[in-house]
């Protein structure tokens, strides 16, 4: 059975661009402006929305932020796992982010693992004055105390679903889908 058999599609490539739009507006407001924000996508997915995000503020402010990707797989807390070796790639911090406000971005928040990974690796980078998180999908079931300030959608899912965000970047098409994960056979 093909894959696109067994996914419910959640969000159309318009829903995503207007949840962008929707969380360039929202970061603007709540920051009252763009002095000291730099936005960080956390690779891979969250690289490409955190320049869409920049994109819809610099269109709508006429003004560029610095964006830069950061790679957290060496900040994992499942790095000894045999079945998780890390795949590491270039981290990109645009400018010095001491005192600055520091918007996280990534596709979809679960647990909350992948963020504290994200936070510890930021530290390595400077001290900024706040940290903010942006994602297009809030699916629930954290493990740890972390919360959204910026969400696209959120989307109550079950422990054995899998949320998949497809972005044109990355994936060649815009969507977001939930996928009910089927149980590798016994051997």
């Amino acid at each position: 059975m093909d894959t696109s058999e067994r996914a419910h599609v959640v969000l159309t490539a318009d829903d995503i661009h207007r949840a962008v739009r929707r969380i360039a507006h929202e970061i603007v407001e709540r920051n009252h402006g763009l002095d000291g924000l730099v936005l960080v996508g956390m690779r891979t997915r969250g690289v490409p929305i955190a320049q869409r995000i920049a994109n819809a503020i610099q269109e709508f402010e006429g003004q560029p932020v610095p964006v830069g990707a950061l790679d957290i797989n060496l900040y994992r807390d499942d790095i000894g796992s045999p079945d998780r070796a890390p795949h590491i790639q270039p981290t990109e911090m645009p400018t010095d982010i001491d005192g600055k406000t520091v918007v996280l971005v990534d596709d979809v928040l679960y647990t909350g693992r992948s963020i504290r990974a994200a936070l510890d690796a930021l530290t390595d980078f400077g001290r900024p004055a706040a940290i903010q998180l942006a994602v297009v999908v809030d699916r629930g079931h954290r493990e740890l105390p972390i919360r959204p300030d910026y969400v696209g959608k959120n989307i109550p899912t079950a422990r054995d679903e899998d949320v998949q965000v497809l972005l044109r970047e990355t994936d060649g098409e815009d969507e977001v889908r939930i996928m009910k994960l089927v149980p590798e056979p016994e051997r």
